[in-house]
């Protein structure tokens, strides 16, 4: 896979020392070109965050690595012009 296409964070660190991550989290989704892959690593499913961006046009996958290791991937969806 393609390393320029992929954006990773992990916030289990910011979580371990009680800092909020979503504005860390929002601000890497924002600068997401397109075609660009969003993979977060959370200590847990973050299924707010799943909701959020479903409505932005993500789609995503989850992948539990380890008892504190949720690795979800988030792609978002192509944008049909075609009525444009």
């Amino acid at each position: 896979m393609d390393t320029q296409k992929i954006v990773e964070l992990d916030v289990r660190e910011d979580l371990l020392l009680k800092k909020e991550p979503f504005d860390k989290i929002m601000g890497a989704v924002k600068q997401l070109k397109p075609g660009q892959i969003f993979v977060l690593h959370a200590p847990f499913n973050p299924i707010p965050l799943h909701k959020l961006l479903s409505k932005k046009g993500f789609v995503y996958e989850v992948i539990k690595l380890e008892k504190k290791h949720w690795q979800t991937t988030y792609i978002q969806k192509e944008v049909d012009n075609s009525d444009s």
